[in-house]
Protein backbone atom coordinates (compact mmCIF):
# COMPACT_ATOMS: atom_id res chain seq x y z
CA UNK A 1 0.00 0.00 0.00
CA UNK A 2 1.29 3.61 -0.66
CA UNK A 3 -0.03 7.36 -1.41
CA UNK A 4 0.10 7.87 -4.63
CA UNK A 5 -0.86 11.40 -4.14
CA UNK A 6 -1.61 13.90 -1.92
CA UNK A 7 -3.87 17.47 -1.65
CA UNK A 8 -4.63 19.77 0.75
CA UNK A 9 -6.76 22.89 0.83
CA UNK A 10 -7.07 24.95 3.85
CA UNK A 11 -5.36 22.43 6.37
CA UNK A 12 -3.62 23.67 9.05
CA UNK A 13 -1.07 26.34 7.48
CA UNK A 14 -1.68 25.47 4.10
CA UNK A 15 -3.57 26.99 1.64
CA UNK A 16 -3.23 24.65 -1.28
CA UNK A 17 -0.46 21.82 -2.08
CA UNK A 18 -0.16 18.86 -3.59
CA UNK A 19 2.23 16.22 -3.63
CA UNK A 20 2.88 13.21 -5.59
CA UNK A 21 4.68 10.40 -3.87
CA UNK A 22 6.02 6.63 -4.88
CA UNK A 23 6.91 3.83 -3.37
CA UNK A 24 10.32 3.95 -1.00
CA UNK A 25 11.18 6.64 0.94
CA UNK A 26 10.20 9.89 1.11
CA UNK A 27 12.00 12.56 3.00
CA UNK A 28 10.13 16.05 3.68
CA UNK A 29 12.65 18.59 4.40
CA UNK A 30 12.06 22.25 6.08
CA UNK A 31 13.06 24.05 9.08
CA UNK A 32 10.20 24.10 11.83
CA UNK A 33 6.82 25.85 11.43
CA UNK A 34 7.01 25.61 7.54
CA UNK A 35 4.19 22.61 7.38
CA UNK A 36 5.83 19.42 7.05
CA UNK A 37 4.09 18.02 9.26
CA UNK A 38 0.83 19.36 8.74
CA UNK A 39 1.39 17.31 5.12
CA UNK A 40 1.76 13.87 7.15
CA UNK A 41 -0.86 14.43 9.25
CA UNK A 42 -3.24 15.01 6.57
CA UNK A 43 -2.15 11.28 5.63
CA UNK A 44 -2.77 10.01 9.09
CA UNK A 45 -6.26 11.65 8.85
CA UNK A 46 -7.22 10.24 6.31
CA UNK A 47 -6.51 6.40 7.69
CA UNK A 48 -8.20 7.24 11.00
CA UNK A 49 -10.25 10.11 10.92
CA UNK A 50 -8.32 12.10 13.50
CA UNK A 51 -5.14 13.79 14.46
CA UNK A 52 -2.16 12.64 16.08
CA UNK A 53 -1.66 16.15 17.49
CA UNK A 54 -5.01 17.35 18.35
CA UNK A 55 -8.24 15.49 20.05
CA UNK A 56 -10.64 18.09 17.89
CA UNK A 57 -11.34 18.62 14.14
CA UNK A 58 -11.19 22.30 14.71
CA UNK A 59 -7.50 23.44 14.47
CA UNK A 60 -7.30 21.24 11.20
CA UNK A 61 -9.17 24.25 9.50
CA UNK A 62 -6.97 27.05 8.13
CA UNK A 63 -7.55 30.25 9.96
CA UNK A 64 -9.86 32.23 8.19
CA UNK A 65 -11.26 29.17 6.77
CA UNK A 66 -14.65 27.86 6.87
CA UNK A 67 -13.27 24.45 5.70
CA UNK A 68 -10.29 21.93 5.21
CA UNK A 69 -10.03 19.42 2.18
CA UNK A 70 -7.61 16.51 2.36
CA UNK A 71 -7.65 14.04 -0.24
CA UNK A 72 -5.08 11.45 -1.37
CA UNK A 73 -5.08 9.00 -4.00
CA UNK A 74 -4.05 5.01 -2.44
CA UNK A 75 -2.48 2.01 -4.40
CA UNK A 76 -3.56 -1.24 -2.53
CA UNK A 77 -2.84 -4.69 -4.80
CA UNK A 78 -2.60 -2.62 -7.92
CA UNK A 79 -5.83 -0.97 -7.17
CA UNK A 80 -6.67 2.82 -6.78
CA UNK A 81 -8.78 4.42 -3.92
CA UNK A 82 -9.29 7.84 -4.10
CA UNK A 83 -10.39 8.91 0.06
CA UNK A 84 -11.24 12.62 0.26
CA UNK A 85 -12.66 14.51 3.70
CA UNK A 86 -14.25 17.72 4.56
CA UNK A 87 -13.76 19.00 7.55
CA UNK A 88 -16.08 22.01 8.12
CA UNK A 89 -16.35 23.59 11.89
CA UNK A 90 -19.03 23.06 14.23
CA UNK A 91 -20.90 21.07 10.86
CA UNK A 92 -20.56 17.54 10.13
CA UNK A 93 -17.26 15.81 8.20
CA UNK A 94 -18.17 14.80 4.61
CA UNK A 95 -16.26 12.55 2.99
CA UNK A 96 -15.97 10.80 -0.69
CA UNK A 97 -14.82 7.56 -1.74
CA UNK A 98 -13.73 7.80 -5.49
CA UNK A 99 -14.85 10.85 -5.81
CA UNK A 100 -18.40 10.00 -4.61
CA UNK A 101 -20.06 10.73 -1.37
CA UNK A 102 -20.61 8.33 1.22
CA UNK A 103 -23.41 8.24 3.88
CA UNK A 104 -20.41 9.02 7.26
CA UNK A 105 -17.04 10.04 6.87
CA UNK A 106 -16.22 6.68 8.75
CA UNK A 107 -17.00 4.90 5.28
CA UNK A 108 -13.81 5.40 3.76
CA UNK A 109 -11.54 2.97 6.94
CA UNK A 110 -9.96 1.01 5.85
CA UNK A 111 -8.89 2.43 2.51
CA UNK A 112 -5.64 3.61 4.10
CA UNK A 113 -3.49 1.98 6.52
CA UNK A 114 -0.99 4.02 8.69
CA UNK A 115 1.67 3.39 11.50
CA UNK A 116 2.78 6.92 12.53
CA UNK A 117 5.86 8.04 14.97
CA UNK A 118 5.71 11.24 16.17
CA UNK A 119 7.26 13.06 19.05
CA UNK A 120 3.99 13.14 20.75
CA UNK A 121 4.36 9.15 21.16
CA UNK A 122 6.33 9.63 24.85
CA UNK A 123 2.49 11.16 26.01
CA UNK A 124 1.42 7.14 25.33
CA UNK A 125 3.59 6.34 27.90
CA UNK A 126 3.57 9.25 30.33
CA UNK A 127 0.55 11.13 29.62
CA UNK A 128 -2.97 9.85 30.94
CA UNK A 129 -5.25 7.08 30.58
CA UNK A 130 -6.97 8.67 27.71
CA UNK A 131 -3.69 8.69 25.26
CA UNK A 132 -3.42 5.30 25.88
CA UNK A 133 -7.32 4.50 25.41
CA UNK A 134 -7.07 6.82 22.01
CA UNK A 135 -3.66 4.90 20.99
CA UNK A 136 -5.91 1.69 21.28
CA UNK A 137 -9.06 2.77 19.55
CA UNK A 138 -7.06 4.62 17.10
CA UNK A 139 -5.32 0.57 15.93
CA UNK A 140 -8.66 -0.87 16.16
CA UNK A 141 -10.36 1.67 13.93
CA UNK A 142 -7.75 0.67 11.43
CA UNK A 143 -7.90 -3.23 11.91
CA UNK A 144 -11.87 -3.46 11.96
CA UNK A 145 -13.29 -0.82 10.81
CA UNK A 146 -16.96 -0.88 11.60
CA UNK A 147 -15.55 -0.31 15.24
CA UNK A 148 -15.57 3.10 14.49
CA UNK A 149 -19.36 2.97 14.88
CA UNK A 150 -19.18 1.20 17.86
CA UNK A 151 -16.79 3.70 19.15
CA UNK A 152 -18.77 6.51 18.06
CA UNK A 153 -22.45 5.05 19.26
CA UNK A 154 -21.14 4.36 22.76
CA UNK A 155 -19.96 8.18 22.81
CA UNK A 156 -23.20 9.33 22.12
CA UNK A 157 -24.55 7.27 24.79
CA UNK A 158 -21.90 8.14 27.40
CA UNK A 159 -23.11 12.09 26.87
CA UNK A 160 -26.83 11.06 26.67
CA UNK A 161 -26.57 9.44 30.06
CA UNK A 162 -23.98 11.87 31.71
CA UNK A 163 -26.91 14.63 30.85
CA UNK A 164 -29.63 12.56 32.55
CA UNK A 165 -27.22 12.14 35.71
CA UNK A 166 -26.23 15.52 35.81
CA UNK A 167 -29.71 16.81 35.89
CA UNK A 168 -31.33 14.35 38.16
CA UNK A 169 -28.32 14.70 40.75
CA UNK A 170 -28.90 18.75 40.52
CA UNK A 171 -33.07 18.03 41.25
CA UNK A 172 -31.87 15.47 43.96
CA UNK A 173 -30.02 18.13 45.47
CA UNK A 174 -32.75 20.66 45.34
CA UNK A 175 -35.06 18.58 47.46
CA UNK A 176 -36.05 16.67 44.31
CA UNK A 177 -36.75 13.11 43.64
CA UNK A 178 -35.00 13.65 39.91
CA UNK A 179 -36.04 11.66 36.64
CA UNK A 180 -34.61 8.55 36.33
CA UNK A 181 -36.89 6.53 34.59
CA UNK A 182 -34.76 6.12 31.23
CA UNK A 183 -31.85 5.30 33.09
CA UNK A 184 -31.86 1.98 32.57
CA UNK A 185 -32.59 1.74 29.00
CA UNK A 186 -29.24 4.23 28.90
CA UNK A 187 -27.23 1.38 31.22
CA UNK A 188 -28.43 -0.93 28.44
CA UNK A 189 -27.03 0.83 25.78
CA UNK A 190 -24.12 1.66 27.78
CA UNK A 191 -23.29 -1.96 28.05
CA UNK A 192 -24.08 -2.79 24.66
CA UNK A 193 -21.68 -0.83 22.90
CA UNK A 194 -19.07 -0.55 25.50
CA UNK A 195 -19.06 -4.71 25.95
CA UNK A 196 -18.35 -4.44 21.91
CA UNK A 197 -15.39 -1.83 22.22
CA UNK A 198 -14.09 -3.75 25.37
CA UNK A 199 -13.90 -6.77 23.80
CA UNK A 200 -12.26 -5.43 20.84
CA UNK A 201 -9.35 -4.23 22.91
CA UNK A 202 -9.10 -6.73 24.84
CA UNK A 203 -7.88 -8.95 21.62
CA UNK A 204 -6.02 -5.99 20.20
CA UNK A 205 -3.77 -6.14 23.78
CA UNK A 206 -3.43 -9.99 23.77
CA UNK A 207 -2.13 -9.38 19.62
CA UNK A 208 0.18 -6.84 20.24
CA UNK A 209 1.60 -8.05 23.59
CA UNK A 210 3.84 -10.04 21.76
CA UNK A 211 4.72 -8.11 19.16
CA UNK A 212 5.74 -5.36 21.83
CA UNK A 213 7.85 -7.26 23.89
CA UNK A 214 9.95 -8.63 21.07
CA UNK A 215 10.13 -4.72 19.87
CA UNK A 216 11.12 -3.42 23.29
CA UNK A 217 14.03 -6.36 23.61
CA UNK A 218 15.55 -5.32 20.95
CA UNK A 219 15.71 -1.95 20.96
CA UNK A 220 16.38 -2.48 24.52
CA UNK A 221 18.26 -5.05 25.85
CA UNK A 222 19.28 -4.60 29.03
CA UNK A 223 16.44 -2.79 30.43
CA UNK A 224 14.36 -5.65 31.20
CA UNK A 225 10.78 -6.79 30.12
CA UNK A 226 8.33 -5.36 29.06
CA UNK A 227 4.53 -6.04 30.07
CA UNK A 228 0.73 -4.60 28.47
CA UNK A 229 -2.08 -5.35 30.60
CA UNK A 230 -5.68 -3.73 29.83
CA UNK A 231 -6.90 -2.57 33.33
CA UNK A 232 -10.78 -2.16 33.67
CA UNK A 233 -13.01 -3.11 36.64
CA UNK A 234 -15.84 -4.42 34.24
CA UNK A 235 -13.00 -7.66 32.97
CA UNK A 236 -11.97 -8.30 36.38
CA UNK A 237 -15.74 -8.55 37.91
CA UNK A 238 -16.34 -10.72 34.86
CA UNK A 239 -13.13 -13.57 35.66
CA UNK A 240 -10.56 -13.58 33.71
CA UNK A 241 -8.24 -15.36 35.90
CA UNK A 242 -8.03 -17.98 33.54
CA UNK A 243 -6.15 -15.67 30.70
CA UNK A 244 -9.75 -16.05 28.20
CA UNK A 245 -10.76 -12.60 26.85
CA UNK A 246 -14.78 -12.53 27.97
CA UNK A 247 -17.33 -13.01 25.56
CA UNK A 248 -19.45 -9.87 24.79
CA UNK A 249 -22.38 -10.89 26.34
CA UNK A 250 -20.32 -12.02 29.56
CA UNK A 251 -19.21 -8.70 29.42
CA UNK A 252 -22.03 -7.25 29.13
CA UNK A 253 -23.54 -8.36 31.50
CA UNK A 254 -20.73 -7.50 34.24
CA UNK A 255 -21.11 -3.75 33.20
CA UNK A 256 -24.73 -3.90 34.12
CA UNK A 257 -23.69 -5.17 37.31
CA UNK A 258 -21.05 -2.48 37.72
CA UNK A 259 -23.21 0.62 36.94
CA UNK A 260 -25.99 -0.78 39.50
CA UNK A 261 -23.20 -0.93 42.22
CA UNK A 262 -22.18 2.41 41.73
CA UNK A 263 -25.21 4.10 40.37
CA UNK A 264 -25.40 6.16 43.29
CA UNK A 265 -22.07 7.85 43.42
CA UNK A 266 -22.94 8.51 39.70
CA UNK A 267 -25.90 10.54 40.55
CA UNK A 268 -24.05 12.26 43.11
CA UNK A 269 -21.51 13.47 40.55
CA UNK A 270 -23.68 13.22 37.91
CA UNK A 271 -20.96 11.42 35.56
CA UNK A 272 -20.53 7.70 34.75
CA UNK A 273 -17.91 6.12 36.74
CA UNK A 274 -18.16 2.52 34.49
CA UNK A 275 -16.75 1.45 31.23
CA UNK A 276 -14.51 1.94 28.52
CA UNK A 277 -13.83 5.38 28.82
CA UNK A 278 -12.52 5.06 32.01
CA UNK A 279 -9.87 2.17 31.51
CA UNK A 280 -6.65 1.92 30.57
CA UNK A 281 -3.41 -0.02 29.15
CA UNK A 282 -0.70 -1.03 31.56
CA UNK A 283 2.83 -0.41 30.86
CA UNK A 284 5.29 -2.11 33.30
CA UNK A 285 8.78 -2.72 32.76
CA UNK A 286 10.69 -4.85 35.68
CA UNK A 287 7.15 -5.29 37.59
CA UNK A 288 7.24 -1.32 38.41
CA UNK A 289 4.74 0.99 35.77
CA UNK A 290 6.64 3.03 33.11
CA UNK A 291 4.57 6.19 33.92
CA UNK A 292 6.50 8.06 36.71
CA UNK A 293 8.91 5.58 36.95
CA UNK A 294 10.62 5.52 33.20
CA UNK A 295 13.93 7.33 32.17
CA UNK A 296 13.32 9.49 28.93
CA UNK A 297 15.50 6.23 26.97
CA UNK A 298 13.19 3.87 28.53
CA UNK A 299 10.10 5.50 27.64
CA UNK A 300 10.98 6.12 24.38
CA UNK A 301 11.59 2.41 23.60
CA UNK A 302 8.70 1.86 25.18
CA UNK A 303 6.72 4.32 22.65
CA UNK A 304 8.79 2.42 19.68
CA UNK A 305 7.92 -0.94 20.48
CA UNK A 306 4.18 0.13 20.33
CA UNK A 307 4.37 1.95 17.24
CA UNK A 308 6.66 -1.25 15.50
CA UNK A 309 3.95 -3.23 17.20
CA UNK A 310 1.42 -1.78 15.54
CA UNK A 311 3.23 -1.92 12.21
CA UNK A 312 4.00 -5.73 12.85
CA UNK A 313 0.08 -6.60 13.67
CA UNK A 314 -1.38 -4.23 11.01
CA UNK A 315 0.83 -5.78 8.32
CA UNK A 316 0.03 -9.28 9.37
CA UNK A 317 -3.80 -9.17 9.39
CA UNK A 318 -3.00 -7.67 5.33
CA UNK A 319 -2.34 -4.66 3.44
CA UNK A 320 1.21 -3.31 4.81
CA UNK A 321 0.90 0.02 6.57
CA UNK A 322 1.98 2.96 4.80
CA UNK A 323 4.82 4.01 7.91
CA UNK A 324 5.44 7.87 8.79
CA UNK A 325 7.82 9.15 10.47
CA UNK A 326 7.13 12.77 11.76
CA UNK A 327 10.35 14.14 12.94
CA UNK A 328 11.29 10.88 15.23
CA UNK A 329 15.20 10.77 14.46
CA UNK A 330 15.99 13.54 16.10
CA UNK A 331 15.19 12.56 19.21
CA UNK A 332 16.84 9.43 18.86
CA UNK A 333 19.76 7.58 20.37
CA UNK A 334 21.96 5.51 17.30
CA UNK A 335 20.79 2.62 18.43
CA UNK A 336 16.79 3.20 18.71
CA UNK A 337 17.19 4.99 14.73
CA UNK A 338 19.22 1.79 13.55
CA UNK A 339 16.59 -0.47 14.92
CA UNK A 340 13.61 2.22 13.18
CA UNK A 341 15.67 2.41 10.03
CA UNK A 342 15.84 -1.22 9.83
CA UNK A 343 11.91 -1.35 10.01
CA UNK A 344 11.25 1.31 8.08
CA UNK A 345 13.44 -0.12 5.00
CA UNK A 346 11.25 -2.73 4.84
CA UNK A 347 7.99 -0.72 4.51
CA UNK A 348 6.64 -0.44 1.14
CA UNK A 349 6.74 3.30 1.44
CA UNK A 350 7.22 5.52 4.27
CA UNK A 351 7.10 8.92 4.77
CA UNK A 352 9.04 11.07 7.13
CA UNK A 353 9.61 14.89 8.33
CA UNK A 354 13.00 15.93 9.09
CA UNK A 355 14.44 19.69 9.94
CA UNK A 356 17.66 19.11 8.02
CA UNK A 357 18.55 15.80 6.00
CA UNK A 358 21.38 14.73 8.34
CA UNK A 359 18.97 13.58 10.79
CA UNK A 360 17.53 11.09 8.59
CA UNK A 361 19.72 7.58 8.38
CA UNK A 362 21.44 7.06 5.11
CA UNK A 363 19.30 3.91 3.80
CA UNK A 364 16.21 6.14 4.13
CA UNK A 365 17.22 9.34 2.73
CA UNK A 366 15.15 8.10 -0.82
CA UNK A 367 13.49 11.39 -2.72
CA UNK A 368 13.68 14.18 -1.20
CA UNK A 369 11.18 17.27 -0.78
CA UNK A 370 11.70 21.04 0.07
CA UNK A 371 9.27 22.64 2.14
CA UNK A 372 9.30 25.83 2.27
CA UNK A 373 7.80 29.48 1.85
CA UNK A 374 4.30 27.86 1.74
CA UNK A 375 5.32 25.42 -0.83
CA UNK A 376 6.49 21.73 -1.57
CA UNK A 377 8.75 20.82 -4.24
CA UNK A 378 10.40 17.84 -5.07
CA UNK A 379 14.64 18.52 -4.92
CA UNK A 380 16.90 18.49 -8.16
Amino acid sequence: MYVQHLSVADFRSWTRADLSLEPGASVLIGANGEGKTNLLEAVGYLATLGSHRVATDAPLIRAGAERAVVQAAVVSAGRQLVLEVEITAGRANRAKLNRSPVPRPRDILGGLRTVLFAPEDLAIVRGDPSERRRFLDDVLVQLTPRLAGVRADYERVLKQRAALLKTAGAARRAGGAGDLRTLEVWDGHLATHGAQLLAARLELVAALRPYAVQAYAELAPASGQLALSYVSPVVESAGNDTGVIPSVEVLCQALLAELAKVRPQEIERGVSLVGPHRDDLELRLNELPLRGYASHGEGWSAALALRLACYELLSADGAEPVLILDDVFAELDAARRDQLASIADKAEQVLISAAVLGDVPAALTGTHYVVADGEVRRAG
